[in-house]
């Protein structure tokens, strides 16, 4: 392993990135020096608004995916390297925000009836009923439903917060 990767490395992990997200830097930074065909930290801001340029235009990638690498190269950049920095100098690419799908109500309720179990059904009961995210659900537990206040309390590794939407009365049978 190089220094530069390991002191990257060593970045991520003291701000306590994410695994996906060091594995994700690590490769981006290895993708921009193979590009070029030289150490990552001898190349400069020049570099990166040509390879900004080509990910965009020659690979054809999505704004999200290249707001990606730009990130883990402002990061290597800036966090690892301690260059200077200018926010004008590597942009992320504007990325179009899209319309969420609104299903009607006999949608929502097909759905939910096509639920093979008990649990299937109820996960989605709470996901369409409260808008909270995939991953949120994933680690609620019957702990975090406080029934009498009517209240989720989502608790993550980054915060813990009272959702503004409460549960119905429908749910609270389910569960129990």
């Amino acid at each position: 392993m190089t220094h530069l990767r390991q002191a990257m490395l060593e970045e991520l992990q003291r701000r306590n990135y994410a695994k996906t997200t060091v594995q994700y830097y690590i490769q981006a930074v290895e993708r921009f020096a193979k590009y070029f065909r030289t150490p990552p930290d001898q190349l400069n801001q020049s570099h990166l608004r040509t390879y900004q340029a080509y990910l965009l235009r020659e690979r054809k990638l999505g704004p999200r995916t290249v707001k990606l690498h730009v990130s883990a190269l402002r990061f290597f950049f800036v966090k690892t390297l301690k260059r200077p920095y200018m926010q004008e100098d590597i942009p992320f690419p504007k990325v179009p925000r899209r319309l969420p799908a609104i299903l009607t109500a006999d949608e929502v309720a097909r759905l939910i009836d096509g639920a093979r179990n008990l649990t299937d059904r109820t996960m989605l009961m709470v996901l369409y009923s409260t808008g909270m995210r995939n991953a949120e659900l994933r680690h609620l537990q019957v702990r975090n439903i406080d029934s009498r206040r009517m209240l989720n309390v989502l608790e993550s590794r980054r915060f813990i917060r009272e959702a503004s939407s409460r549960p119905p009365t429908t749910l609270l049978i389910p569960r129990r």
